[in-house]
Formats: C-alpha cells, structure tokens, sequence
C-alpha cells in the first residue's frame, strides 16, 4: 500500500522508509535496556503495556491517517512491539524452561507467520476498506490479544526475582556477532520495506506485490523450521551459514539481473536466507556466552545494537529511491553486505565459541 498512502499523504521516499525504520530502532533501543524494562516492568505488566501500545498506534492510524500521523504511530507501535521482543524471551525462560526451546520456536513462527498474513491481505483490505482503515483493523486484532493475555495469570508477577542490570564491556568477538546480526537483519528490513514498491514500480499490481512479500515470507517460516529441526546436527554452523549466505547473495542478484523473469526464484532464495539467516545467527551469539549471565548481556548488545544498524536500511534505500527513481543501488548495497557476511561467517569456527565459554 505504499505507493498509495504516498499519494494520500505527501510522504517522500525517504520519509516512507522511516514506517520501518522507527520501529526497528525501537526494538533496538529497547533490546539494549532489556535487563532494566525486566527490573521495572517484569514480564507481564511490560507486555501488557506493549499490547496496548500496539493497540492504540493501529487504531489512530483511521481518523489520523496524515503524514504526521503515520510516522508518530509508526514509532509508537515500534515502542510497543519492543517492549513485547525484550520481555517475551526472558517470560518464556522465567516459566517454561523446559519448553523454552519449543516456546520460542513457536513464537518466532508467529511472528513471521504474522507478517505474511499481513504482506498478503494489506491490498485486498485497502481496496474494500481503504488504506487507514486497513491499517488500523490489526488495532482489532491487538485487542484481542491483549484480552487473551490479561486473562493470563498476572499472580506469577509475585513470585518474580528483580533482575539487575549490569552492563558489561564486549570484546571484538561480540562486536562481530552484533555486526553480523545487524546486516543480516537490514537484508530483512530493506525487503520488507521496499520489494513490493520495487515491483509495483516494474509494473506489477499492488496486489501482486504483496503476495510476493507473503509468499517470501511464508518461505521464511519454512526455513526457520527446518534450521531448528537441522540444528543439533552442525556443530559447525558455518556447514549452514555459509550455503545459506550464498542463497540469499543469489537472490539479491537476481533482483538485480532478472527480477520480472525471476521473481519468483528470487523470492524463494530471499526466504530461505533470511528465514534461516535470523535463528542462525542468534544460535551462532548463544554459542559465544560464558554462562547464564553473559547470555542475557550478549544476546541484549547483539539483538539491541544488530536492530538499530538494520534500522538504517530502510531509509537509506528511501534516499536512493528518491534521488535515482530506483532501488537497484540498494539491492547493490545488501548484496555486498551478504559478501560481507560470508567472510565474517567463516570466522565462527566451533572452537572460538568454546575458548569463549573457557574464559
């Protein structure tokens, strides 16, 4: 629906790249401060909070459908959806430690299975409702939500230990990790952003584009499956990173070389490295944690610093867009990223995550 809300509201390229780029560097901003919202949130009320947050941005977006709205509820909305990133993983783990593994397995489905529910209906609903109406029914949708979970048993709260915070210095190791987090994001970021406008822009309709995005992002939710099913198996995560590196360099590629001919092994090549890229690399941070402690710090350097650079993607190739009437330089930009990544992935051998853990 971008080219649409453009229209209606007077947004530039660039100012459209900031609807994603705000609420990834909420997320950003938030999973850096993740121990001090655990410390004076606690799980369930930050969540609660969160919901509702979500609530009330989606909701405004249908009498405040201005430029001035759009990007005030983009940024609230990313506040709440960070709240519920920084806490839910910490809730699973405080409750469900046995299951945390499946838990999160199916947390992180749902959220990709989310976004392609979304991609899919967000032109059909806009051509029966309109656009701000389209945008603001997931406001129903958060509503529920949060009814479900403040039917949840809010008496846990009581047995919860206060988690302190301590910021600690990270090496060149974990600024690695947090920089390979981060550019393999910023793939996702700059896909979710800008490929249905790339296509519409190639003349394809509104509503082709966005089932392109969903069906990207169904591939993603097949990848993440199978890399935890696939995991236990490579120790070595490099045997799984750098062929999926290569998959999702391919794909870039080829939005550059044949993007009408191929869209569509071009969109199965983007989901599969960025459904698997995302759990590898976080899998890949948890290998490199000392104990307990370092997993909650390193994981929040990682996930908080790796958002706030992905952040930028989006409204870079907004920029680009606005200045060259195309995103070939951005695909350019992603893909020498990818390059990068596959010489940083090879430093990831096994036995550095284990002097790690020695130290």
């Amino acid at each position: 629906m971008l080219e649409q809300i453009q229209q209606a509201t007077g947004l530039d390229d660039s100012q459209a790249g900031l609807l994603t780029t705000l609420p990834i560097l909420a997320m950003g901003i938030c999973a850096l401060y993740g121990g001090w919202l655990q410390r004076h949130l606690r799980e369930y009320r930050g969540i609660l909070l969160g919901i509702t947050i979500i609530t009330v941005a989606c909701l405004v977006r249908f009498p405040w459908d201005t430029r001035v709205g759009l990007l005030v509820s983009a940024a609230l909305g990313g506040v709440g959806i960070a709240l519920i990133q920084a806490l839910v993983p910490s809730f699973i783990k405080r409750f469900f430690l046995q299951r945390s593994s499946l838990l999160m397995g199916l947390y992180t489905t749902g959220i990709m299975a989310g976004a392609a529910v979304a991609a899919a209906t967000a032109s059909p609903l806009s051509g029966i409702a309109g656009w701000s109406r389209a945008l603001a029914c997931w406001g129903i949708v958060a509503f529920i939500a949060l009814l479900v979970w403040y039917k949840a048993p809010s008496s846990r709260e009581d047995h919860e230990q206060n988690a302190i915070y301590h910021p600690a210095p990270h090496g060149l190791q974990h600024w690695t990790l947090m920089l390979f987090f981060g550019i393999g994001t910023g793939a996702y970021t700059l896909v979710l952003a800008w490929l249905p406008p790339y296509y519409m822009q190639l003349g394809w309709s509104a509503a082709q584009s966005g089932f392109l995005l969903g069906g990207l992002t169904l591939t993603e939710v097949c990848a993440g499956l199978a890399v935890s099913a696939l995991i236990s198996r490579f120790p070595d995560r490099r045997m799984l990173l750098v062929p999926i590196l290569v998959l999702l360099l391919s794909g870039m590629i080829l939005l550059l070389m044949a993007p009408l001919s191929l869209a569509f092994v071009a969109m199965i090549l983007l989901g599969i490295g960025i459904g698997a890229l995302f759990p590898l690399s976080l899998i890949v941070a948890l290998d490199h944690a000392t104990n307990v402690q370092e997993t909650g710090r390193l994981m929040g350097f990682v996930q908080g610093g790796g958002y706030v650079l992905a952040s930028v993607m989006p409204t870079l190739a907004g920029v680009i867009r606005q200045h060259t009437e195309g995103l070939e330089q951005a695909w350019t930009i992603m893909a020498w990223g990818v390059v990068v990544l596959i010489v940083m992935a090879f430093r990831f051998r096994p036995s550095s995550a284990h002097k790690t853990r020695g130290r």
